[in-house]
């Protein structure tokens, strides 16, 4: 039997892989000064490899580059006190035999990748067809590489059909039997199933209530009893219901069933604060940044207006679970002052061209009032578009009736306002027909939909994104933000490390028609807003972590506009991740490149 992963990452293993990196900490008198040695070697290596570059793939001078500027990153002192940590001083006492407890076989994978990586050690990619070619017509050469491409797509082609969609012919009869079976439990007519009113007044808000229609693991029945006893939100509508399996945690419906039922630790994590979530769970800091209740302004021509304060199911990752209570709480509508006033806030910020309608799920109101409040905002001479925010169209699309979709179609003017949907759809499982017939009324209205993708654990494997991305088009949805899961502590179970999706943007998306990889990847920045991820400069590696975390500094959106303070965030460690993964029957291997993105 092979050595397990932790098993490759010991003391011992970075003591042989990082011979050099140890010697130099080894021969220098102090702490600062070996920093200082092990800064200019790493600077020094980066040189040398371009120096040498004309006979070295790309590749390696790439990840030579990165990891000479993640050295370079967690070396100095400023990082030391961002951190809490210092990295530098970790290995000082382990390069001088100084017993460190705390240093954990994550922490080992981290420092024994940025050694092989700066030495341009990493193991390199295969080289492709058209370079091993030589003495060859451009034309042959053209029809060699089109061989590859043929290859590439072949191998992208059986990766993602490891994950089925909802809209296949094995998929349909599955869910159609599903409906058949719930819809005989709950007494309901097709026409009743069909009708968005009767799905909100049967949501599933226990666990016997989701049990009588799916079956669950035990894990997921106490976790949904110990919710319900706290107090804390949970809802699936009967329409979601049918999107599960049979046979729980088949792999098929692993993450329809992590959208809703929370994990153990969230549920502790959430209990032990319930009495405090505000503070203690606002991670975007949404009320340091309310000007007026009802509304988040973060950036200039934007703001965020929250008519209605729950939803008719709850994600449990929502970045908003500290202030929703229930699926369709009592009370969940603003008051009509407090509504008049967030809209007379809009009304005297000229600055101000664009609205995200969303909450809670605005669709969850009637269609008069909704439209109304989007006629009030139409009315605004400076309002330019206004966006909606909802997840009805997963959870349940007949909410978009005829009168809503023609009644959104006429708020558009031409050349004056637009209108738009943005939806968050998770996985491929979740594309139904349904959802598809939904967003072909929607578009017939000139209204453009987006969807916004929350990268967890459950859609992280190899391709599966890429498989969401190819079907979302072909449906007419556009991908357009893929956020890294919030970096709160209740939600550990749904958070990957950032480099996982660095990777996937790099060696997945890549792949993929520019039509389907529109989307950007970010990290949301408490109290400031969005990081886009694929720029490096937005951010720096400041430490590795005992536990091999990677602590990084953010920079704000402003930068170069105004001064505000960076934000200094704490990832999931690598090794973490990819032991998970192999919890789950995956190959860790295939993910090898992920120590090298940073």
């Amino acid at each position: 039997m092979g050595q397990s992963l932790k098993e490759r990452y010991t003391l011992e293993n970075f003591n042989s892989q990082a011979e050099t990196i140890l010697s130099i900490l080894k021969r220098a008198d102090s702490v600062e000064e070996a920093g200082k040695a092990l800064y200019d070697y790493v600077s020094e290596r980066q040189y040398e490899k371009y120096i040498e570059g004309a006979s070295s793939l790309g590749t390696i001078l790439s990840i030579v580059r990165d990891c000479a500027r993640a050295w370079r990153g967690i070396l100095i002192n400023a990082s030391e006190k961002l951190a809490g940590f210092s990295t530098l001083k970790a290995l000082w006492d382990v390069a001088h035999g100084n017993p460190r407890p705390d240093l954990q076989p994550g922490f080992y994978a981290e420092m024994i990748h940025l050694a092989r990586g700066v030495e341009g050690k990493a193991a390199p990619l295969q080289s492709g067809l058209v370079e091993e070619a030589s003495a060859m017509t451009d034309r042959d050469m053209a029809l060699l590489r089109s061989k590859e491409m043929d290859q590439l797509w072949l191998h992208v082609e059986e990766q993602m059909s490891r994950y089925e969609d909802g809209l296949g012919a094995a998929a349909r009869r599955r869910r159609s039997k599903m409906q058949a079976k719930i819809r005989t439990l709950l007494g309901a007519s097709k026409e009743q199933f069909a009708d968005w009113r009767w799905q909100v007044g049967h949501i599933c808000r226990k666990a016997e209530d989701l049990e009588r229609l799916v079956p669950l693991t035990e894990v997921e029945r106490e976790s949904i009893r110990r919710a319900n006893e706290g107090r804390l939100p949970f809802g699936v509508t009967p329409y979601y219901a049918s999107l599960f399996d049979e046979i729980p945690h088949n792999g098929r419906d692993r993450a329809v069933r992590a959208q809703v039922i929370p994990p153990p630790d969230y549920v502790d994590q959430m209990l032990a604060n319930r009495d405090n979530r505000e503070l203690a769970f606002d991670f975007m800091l949404e009320h340091k940044t309310s000007p007026i209740d009802l509304i988040t302004r973060r950036y200039p021509s934007i703001a965020i207006l929250k008519p209605y304060n729950a939803c008719p199911q709850i994600c449990v990752y929502c970045q908003r679970n500290w202030e929703i209570d229930a699926p369709m709480a009592p009370g969940a509508f603003a008051r009509p002052e407090e509504l008049d006033a967030a809209i007379e806030f809009i009304s005297q910020h000229s600055a101000l061209h664009e609205i995200l309608v969303t909450g809670g799920d605005p669709c969850s109101l009637k269609d008069e009032v909704l439209l109304g409040i989007l006629h009030r905002l139409a009315a605004i001479p400076h309002i330019d578009l206004i966006r909606i925010g909802t997840r009805t169209p997963v959870t349940i699309p007949m909410r978009f009736t005829p009168k809503l979709i023609r009644g959104l179609g006429k708020l558009r003017r031409p050349g004056r306002l637009e209108v738009s949907v943005v939806t968050h759809i998770e996985h491929p499982y979740e594309v139904t027909p349904e959802m598809a017939s939904i967003v072909n009324r929607i578009k017939r209205q000139g209204i453009s939909v987006y969807n916004q993708q929350v990268y967890t654990f459950y859609v992280s494997r190899r391709f599966e994104t890429a498989k969401l991305r190819m079907i979302l088009r072909r449906i007419g949805i556009d991908p357009y933000y893929t956020f890294m899961a919030k970096g709160k502590e209740e939600t550990d179970a749904y958070r990957v490390p950032l480099a996982r999706l660095l990777q996937e943007f790099k060696e997945e998306a890549r792949l993929l028609p520019g039509s389907r990889r529109t989307d950007e990847g970010v990290y949301n920045v408490p109290g400031l807003g969005k990081n886009y991820l694929r720029a490096s400069q937005n951010r720096d590696l400041i430490a590795i972590m005992p536990n091999g975390a990677r602590a990084y500094k953010f920079h704000p959106w402003e930068k170069g506009i105004v001064d505000r303070k960076s934000y200094v965030g704490f990832d999931i460690p690598i090794l973490q991740y990819l032991e998970r993964l192999e919890s789950i029957g995956e190959d860790a291997a295939a993910y090898e490149s992920i120590w090298y993105y940073y």
